[in-house]
């Protein structure tokens, strides 16, 4: 924008933060604003700092567009996932995409790589350009990047979890109820010595303490729990497995925070000449396409990924046009699908 234009309030999202409010909390015109905010040579040390101090406060985040554009509407949709390498979300991703070019709209896909550092970068160049929506994959936290959201009255739908809290529009489910209901359905079918292999990632920490509480309670041994970092790679399933048969020999069923890492486990086994199902059970997480034609079938937790990128897409065009969504709290559930992996113990495994 120029010295002497003012961001238009848009009218999809008329309780955005202006750069005329950032103005009126520093105490300083508009034209000043501005400046300090595009060209802040211009401006003295002290009317920067109020300016820079009223964007802290405020969230404000300068339209990188004409000004003359900030009131249409842009048909753009962004949307920021972990990851689309061999991944649970590229379902999500599919059908989001091609809901949303089927009505004339564009996806501006982003990955986080599962830092909330590079999210929260994504994120400020996302708002700059005004999308008509924004898609997120997780809750995001309180911080600076949930403020600027919040302060940019842009549509938000927050995705693949649940809190009673959402920035704007939520379709997810629990991940707590899927620790909790994984660990019934192995307890349920004999076996009593549990292994976790996880990542480092909060939703995946929320399934593992659910599921070693549920088997807590019911007397059992501790659960073992393999914690592989940010790696979610099949090598890194294979070293986990290593880990579990030099520490908790005994385990018999292990759950994995995804189906790539279960793969691992699955790959370790058959390298050491340990039979899955009949020495130990393995679960995986996601029902990526693959697992169904493993041998064998690997055993694990769905999600209606497609579900979620198709209502996804429309509460954000709805939103876009001016209309209402409701409800804007949307819970997917999810299924535990029974396959060969997880056949019950019927004799003690031996050690290896």
């Amino acid at each position: 924008m120029n010295d002497k234009e003012t961001p238009k309030r848009s009218r999809r999202s008329s309780g955005a933060i202006t750069l005329r409010d950032v103005a009126i909390l520093a105490g300083v015109a508009p034209i000043t604003a501005s400046r300090a905010i595009n060209t802040p040579n211009q401006v003295s040390p002290e009317v920067l700092r109020k300016v820079q101090e009223a964007v802290q406060r405020t969230g404000y985040v300068p339209n990188r567009m004409a000004g003359g554009l900030a009131s249409s509407r842009s048909r753009l949709i962004a949307a920021v996932v972990p990851s689309t390498v061999v991944s649970v979300f590229m379902e999500t991703i599919e059908a989001l995409n091609g809901t949303l070019f089927d009505a004339g709209y564009q996806l501006m896909l982003g990955q986080s790589g599962y830092s909330a550092d590079r999210e929260e970068l994504l994120l400020e160049a996302i708002i700059g350009r005004r999308p008509d929506g924004i898609f997120l994959t997780g809750i995001l936290p309180p911080g600076k990047a949930r403020t600027r959201l919040l302060a940019s009255g842009i549509p938000v739908i927050e995705t693949w979890d649940l809190t009673p809290t959402p920035i704007d529009m939520l379709i997810g489910f629990s991940h707590s109820d899927i620790g909790r209901e994984v660990a019934k359905f192995l307890m349920d079918k004999g076996y009593k010595k549990f292994a976790i292999v996880h990542a480092e990632d909060e939703r995946a920490g929320r399934r593992t303490v659910a599921f070693r509480d549920a088997v807590e309670q019911q007397g059992l041994p501790p659960v073992f729990i393999a914690n592989v970092g940010a790696s979610r790679s099949l090598k890194s399933g294979r070293e986990a497995f290593t880990r579990i048969l030099a520490e908790a020999p005994d385990v018999q069923a292990v759950f994995c925070s995804s189906d790539l890492l279960a793969l691992g486990v699955m790959t370790e086994a058959r390298a050491r000449n340990i039979n899955v199902p009949k020495d130990i059970a393995v679960m995986g997480f996601g029902d990526v396409p693959f697992v169904a034609d493993m041998v064998p079938a690997l055993t694990t937790v769905r999600i209606n990924g497609e579900q979620i990128g198709t209502l996804a897409a429309r509460f954000l065009m709805d939103r876009a046009e001016g209309r209402e969504v409701s409800p804007g709290i949307v819970d997917v559930g999810f299924s535990i699908i029974e396959r060969d992996s997880t056949a019950l113990v019927k004799t003690p495994r031996q050690k290896h």
